[in-house]
């Protein structure tokens, strides 16, 4: 079957750069201990997919507490709030 049209189907789509010219990709989050936080990626299968922050290890670095998996360090880029 062979439908025809007049009209584009979907208007095209501006360039991400168009969209976001000023996009800043850098985290200015501010973690605090106590924070529950989602992993991006599970320490091990069990593990659940949140974590605790305990202690900021250093400027990018914190340890932190996974139920089912116990105390990690994970790099800022290894969660999210």
């Amino acid at each position: 079957m062979h439908l025809q049209t007049t009209y584009a189907v979907a208007s095209p789509t501006p360039t991400f750069l168009e969209t976001a010219p000023t996009w800043n990709p850098v985290c200015h989050i501010t973690y605090t201990r106590d924070t529950w936080v989602k992993l991006l990626e599970l320490p091990s299968k069990y593990a659940y997919d949140e974590a605790k922050l305990l202690c900021q290890e250093s400027g990018n670095t914190w340890v932190v507490w996974v139920p089912d998996c116990g105390e990690v360090i994970l790099d800022r880029s290894d969660f999210y709030c």
